[in-house]
Order: C-alpha cells, then sequence, then structure tokens
C-alpha cells in the first residue's frame, strides 16, 4: 500500500488532539426517519432485506428506493449517473422537503465499485505505444536500474491519466457528494466532517454531504445477521476484548506522517478504548497469530494484504477493519481472501475498507473512530464519518449506520 507525506497530517493531530479534550456532543444525532433506503430490485433479497432493516429501525417505508441496477459489483460510471445517482438526487431533493436527509443505507445487491470512464479510440492507441515503451526500457543497457525504475514509473503514471485510474471509486464514497453539483473526478475531495479539517478552507460544506454506507455481504444470510446482531449487541451491549496490531511501538515524537502516524494511531486508539473494555496491543511486526483473539469485540490492525488471518473469535456485534489496500474490492466472491469479505463470512456486525488503493491516509484514522464510537455520544456512522478524511474516494463501510452498541461514559 503507498503512502504519502503531507504537511496537513500535523493538522490531523493538532486538531484531534484539541477536539478530544473537550467536550464533544456533535453529531448528525441522527434518527430513522432521516435515513433513505437504496435496493436492487434486480438482485434476489435486495428488496426484502430492506423491508425487514427498515422495520425493525421504524424507518418510514416512504423512505425505500428500489432501482434497477447491474448484478455485477462494478458498475460503469454512465451506469452510476444515470441509473443510482440521478434518482437518489431527485428522492432526496423530494425528501429533504419535509426532513434532512442525514444517511443513505445501500443494500445487499447494490454495486460497489464506479469504473473510471472508458478512453475512446485515439487514446486506447496512446496507451498501446507507452505500454509497448514501458516494457522496452528494461531491456536497454544504457539505462542504470534506478534509471530504469524511474522510466517505468514515469511512463507508468502516464497511462494510468490516460486510463482514468484515479477517477476509479467506491460507490458509497462517490454517492456521499450526490448533491455537489459539480466536482472534479480525479483523486480524492476533502471530508468537511473530518475532525482533522475542522477551521480549513474546503472545496464543499457540510450541507454538501450525505453519510453512506452499506448492508452487504457474501449472501443474505449474513446480511439478516448483520441486522439482527447490530440490534442485539444495543440491547445486551457490545462484550469482549478490544485487539489492536500495530507494527512498531509507540513513538516518542509527534507530527509524524503517513505510515507512522497511522501506526501511532493505533496505540492512540488503543489507549481510548482501555476506557470501555480489556484491550490487546501488539507492537511487533508480527500480526496475531491464528485462533490467538477470543472474545473479539472491536479490531484495528495491518498489514495483511488480500489475505485475511483467522485469529479472532468474533463476538455478536463486533465491529473492526484491517489497512490494507483493495480489503473490499469483493463482498461476493467466496474464493476471495480479502478482509472485509472474510470479517463478515466470520462474524463481524460492521467493517470498513478500499474497494481499490486508498493509500494509507484515505483510511479513517483509528484513534478518531474509536475513541467517538467507544464514548457512546455517537453511532457507527456518525464516528466512521468524522473519522474519515476523504470522498469520492475508495473506502466503504459495511454496516448499520444507526448502530450504537455503547452507552454515553462520563467525562
Amino acid at each position: 500500500m503507498a503512502s504519502s507525506c503531507f504537511n496537513h497530517w500535523k493538522v490531523y493531530i493538532f486538531c484531534f488532539l484539541f477536539l478530544s479534550n473537550s467536550v464533544i456532543t456533535y453529531s448528525y444525532a441522527m434518527v430513522p426517519d432521516e435515513i433513505l433506503v437504496v435496493a436492487n430490485k434486480r438482485m434476489s433479497g435486495s428488496v426484502d432485506i430492506a423491508h425487514y432493516y427498515m422495520e425493525k429501525r421504524n424507518i418510514p417505508q416512504s423512505h425505500l428506493l428500489k432501482l434497477s441496477l447491474s448484478l455485477k459489483e462494478t458498475m460503469s460510471r454512465d451506469e452510476f449517473d444515470r441509473k443510482l445517482k440521478k434518482p437518489v438526487l431527485e428522492a432526496l431533493t423530494e425528501l429533504n422537503l419535509d426532513v434532512k436527509i442525514a444517511a443513505i443505507v445501500l443494500i445487499y445487491g447494490v454495486p460497489l465499485k464506479v469504473a473510471p470512464q472508458i478512453p475512446d479510440w485515439d487514446v486506447k492507441e496512446q496507451i498501446k505505444i507507452l505500454s509497448e515503451l514501458r516494457k522496452s526500457v528494461v531491456q536497454k543497457n544504457e539505462y542504470t536500474e534506478e534509471e530504469k525504475s524511474t522510466k517505468k514509473k514515469e511512463l507508468k503514471n502516464k497511462i494510468d491519466k490516460l486510463l482514468n485510474t484515479r477517477q476509479r471509486a467506491a460507490v458509497d464514497s462517490e454517492l456521499a457528494l450526490v448533491q455537489v453539483e459539480k466536482y472534479n473526478l480525479e483523486g480524492w475531495i476533502k471530508n468537511p466532517y473530518f475532525l482533522g479539517f475542522q477551521g480549513l478552507p474546503l472545496p464543499i460544506g457540510k450541507n454538501h454531504v450525505v453519510l453512506v454506507s452499506r448492508l452487504d455481504g457474501p449472501d443474505e444470510e449474513t446480511v439478516y445477521r448483520i441486522i439482527n446482531d447490530s440490534l442485539w449487541a444495543e440491547k445486551n451491549g457490545l462484550q469482549g476484548k478490544s485487539y489492536f496490531d500495530a507494527r512498531w511501538k509507540s513513538p516518542e515524537k509527534t507530527g509524524l506522517s503517513g505510515y507512522k502516524q497511522y501506526d501511532a494511531s493505533l496505540h492512540k486508539a488503543a489507549e481510548f478504548v482501555r476506557r470501555r473494555m480489556e484491550v490487546e496491543l501488539d507492537a511487533s511486526p508480527d500480526l496475531f497469530k491464528e485462533n490467538s483473539c477470543p472474545g473479539a469485540a472491536l479490531y484495528c490492525g495491518w498489514y495483511s494484504l488480500g489475505k485475511y488471518v483467522d485469529s479472532f473469535e468474533w463476538q455478536r456485534g463486533a465491529i473492526g477493519y484491517h489497512m490494507a489496500s483493495a480489503e473490499c474490492s469483493t463482498l461476493k466472491k467466496k474464493e476471495s481472501s480479502v478482509w472485509c469479505l472474510k470479517m463478515l463470512e466470520n462474524g463481524v456486525a460492521a467493517t470498513i475498507g478500499p474497494v481499490y488503493e486508498p493509500y494509507i491516509q484515505g483510511f479513517p484514522l483509528p484513534e478518531i473512530f474509536f475513541s467517538r464510537l467507544i464514548d457512546g455520544y455517537m453511532s457507527l456512522g456518525e464516528s466512521y464519518l468524522v473519522s474519515l478524511p476523504y470522498f469520492s474516494w475508495q473506502m466503504v463501510l459495511v454496516g448499520d449506520p444507526l448502530y450504537q452498541p455503547f452507552s454515553v461514559l462520563p467525562r
């Protein structure tokens, strides 16, 4: 997973430390009337799941939008614009006359990814020429190995630009900006709700954003379980142990960026969660070994790329995510071993992951996500919203956005 170091990482740390030492009760304060549910009527079971969820959460049935969408996990940009974005915007516009819609819940069967725009014939020819040139660089003896690596990278960047690679995104992340009239599809858009961006000039405002999550998984049975486990844990409390899998010891320095910042954030998340439950923090390069994490209620760690490690005995209502590339690239392919799919198969009620390469700074910052969640003021969806740096990008929240497994902690 690639990393990039930006100056605003220091802003993240400063803003979070300031905000976390204050009493924060702000949130969307979502209620069922503020939820729009979107089902794919072409997918068997999707509409039934939507009705079941809405009945359990007392969401008005008038807030159900049934669309005819692709049965594949990837949809074209054209289909996204015409068949998903447009009707969702129309539904929001109509519903917002009575109540402001705070969140959209996508139901099992709604595609997961938006493909980049397909290049025309002339551009394809340019890509072919650049690809052949990239292959020939390896064979040229006049270049050093370092020069070969540099030239190959330059040519790959040109090819990716022509292929519109940075326009591909998670459906959920793109749909969060459904109320934004026009924005650049190349790369990401800063999230105005992210705690690290508060007080900064941003291209969009909070009024432009709607939270998007999905109730999804490898089969209908899994989705019903997610709904039922979330409701059960709200009633009975999420009990168990938390596991945080860092790679290095807690750093003495501040103002970190990239991998080091996120590793340090795992340490900070563990400190916050200790207020609520027992925590095991692994600060070695190795991952938790198989079957070594009994009673797992919360989890966050890294880095096993596309290879789930079966370390956990998940508690009912468990929440967790693994920071590695494309861990939510599929929720349907049984042969895949990506973390989101396998965690859902093995019993979690909520997880987070990217559909493509997100770069490390595309992930929710663990210290914010888990501190807001365990404080009890915010729901799963709200905790995700304030900890997520970017939209029009790669991240997906699988879970009920209304899920609130913890009571409010005394300050």
